[in-house]
């Protein structure tokens, strides 16, 4: 599989995962917006890249490149000004957003395992 499929797996899964919360704010893939995509990408690219790295590591990567893109911390996510809640040091994300690391990175460990 090649980023693209990995990173369609990967947030199709935080889909999923988001609507258990009763989160139904996430688009399919097909749907979503480029920005989403591409975040989707660099995270597997940066995982695929540091197979190493730990869901903390995916976290600041994440937050590097959305402070890179110009986001910044806000209380609801917000893409025309660019806000969004996690947008905080990894230790100050709910547990419940951590398990969306520990998601992301086992499914692009699993690509690169099942090899």
């Amino acid at each position: 599989m090649n980023i693209e499929q990995i990173a369609k797996v990967c947030h199709e899964a935080n889909k999923a995962y988001c609507e258990t919360l009763g989160d139904f704010t996430q688009e399919s893939w097909d749907k979503c917006p480029d920005w989403q995509k591409d975040s989707a990408r660099a995270g597997v690219k940066f995982k695929l890249d540091n197979p190493e790295s730990s869901p903390r590591d995916s976290h600041e990567s994440w937050l590097l490149h959305k402070q890179e893109d110009g986001w910044k911390y806000g209380p609801e996510k917000n893409p025309e000004l660019k806000e969004h809640p996690c947008f905080v040091a990894y230790d100050d994300l709910p547990i419940e957003q951590k398990i969306k690391d520990y998601l992301f990175t086992n499914i692009v460990r699993s690509f690169v395992d099942g090899k």
